[in-house]
């Protein structure tokens, strides 16, 4: 069996539906839309979440919830997650995103005291838990706090 030799099942190619293609087709005048009405016209039809004049379900049910607009997202790091690097090396997050730990370089990074770290470290984050920042001193390296 070769490429050019494949064709498809008989019966499983259809041809598409030429409609407004004159009255000999079965499909011309008013296209299968029938005789006037909302949905003959063109551009006609409801839009999503129309219930025929009813209160839409998005309206009947009540708000919940609040959003902070002012929440700071950030890009989290572990310091289990910084034995891929070298001892004495200096990690940024253009350092972090070509190692894979974070996904955007663009997000301000945070370091989390979850694991442990070995060796002597520089580390350039926005933001740093008390435990994290102690335990990079103990080790002999040094965190250094960026503004956002």
């Amino acid at each position: 069996m070769d490429l050019h030799s494949l064709s498809p099942l008989r019966g499983s190619k259809k041809k598409a539906k030429r409609i407004g293609r004159g009255e000999g087709s079965g499909w011309g005048k008013t296209a299968g839309r029938g005789h006037k009405g909302q949905k003959a016209r063109s551009g006609g039809g409801v839009g999503p979440g129309f219930e025929g004049g009813q209160m839409p379900l998005q309206r009947r049910l009540p708000k919940r919830g609040f959003t902070n607009i002012f929440k700071k997202t950030y890009a989290l790091v572990n310091l289990g997650s910084l034995k891929a690097f070298e001892a004495g090396s200096v990690i940024d997050a253009q350092a972090l995103a070509a190692a894979g730990l974070i996904r955007n370089e663009n997000l301000p990074v945070k370091l989390l005291a979850k694991g442990s770290v070995e060796r002597a470290l520089t580390i350039k984050v926005h933001a740093v838990s008390e435990k994290a920042a102690a335990l990079v001193r103990e080790a002999g390296g040094a965190v250094e706090l960026m503004t956002l």
